[in-house]
């Protein structure tokens, strides 16, 4: 089992769509590069970078990525390697390597579905039935809103999110202002300091 958590070189977001547009699945860029797709700048240095996927691409998604790819599910801090006929069900977050020792190049990130709508498994009550953006060269990303619900909507709301929320804020349109800040009012009735912000 690995351990080497921070042994990270990631593809750029080119190398990761072309990667990823020879596969039949539905997919985009996820995380802190979704951001920069949607404003059209990096914004700040990324240690790794994220895909996003459908929980029913995954056999398509395996059948393609392992023939050149070791993939590991994440979960519970722990990583193990993905094998041909696990289940399902109980992959989230998936890390991918050319070899045991090799550093990681690329995670997925897995999303539900359920009758055309995304579901947000924090609360299954925030869904959305579209999630995705294309930038200028077509490249598909998360929709800012639903990024910044991930990050806002941590158990731990990390400094680097907050950045993110402040710098993505201004770009943001009147409805996805409002959308997210339905969001974290349903996720967190009692208060969120971004809703204030909102």
């Amino acid at each position: 089992m690995r351990k080497d958590y921070e042994n990270w070189s990631p593809l750029s977001v080119a190398e990761t769509a072309c990667l990823f547009t020879s596969i039949p699945v539905s997919w985009g860029i996820a995380g802190g590069w979704a951001l920069d797709l949607h404003i059209g700048k990096q914004i700040r240095d990324h240690a790794d970078i994220d895909i996003v996927t459908a929980q029913q691409d995954l056999p398509a998604l395996y059948s393609h990525l392992s023939q050149d790819w070791l993939l590991y599910k994440a979960a519970g801090g722990k990583l193990e390697i993905w094998r041909e006929g696990d289940s399902l069900e109980a992959i989230n977050n998936i890390w991918a390597s050319r070899n045991p020792e090799a550093p990681f190049r690329f995670q997925i990130l897995v999303v539900e579905f359920e009758g055309g709508e995304w579901l947000y498994k924090r609360n299954k009550e925030i869904k959305s039935r579209n999630i995705m953006l294309n930038n200028k060269q077509g490249i598909p990303y998360l929709r800012p809103e639903i990024q910044l619900l991930y990050k806002g909507g941590s158990s731990q709301l990390r400094q680097k999110d907050s950045w993110d929320f402040q710098t993505v804020f201004p770009f943001l349109t009147a409805a996805e202002k409002d959308w997210l800040a339905a969001a974290l009012i349903k996720q967190f009735p009692d208060g969120h300091p971004w809703v204030d912000f909102i």
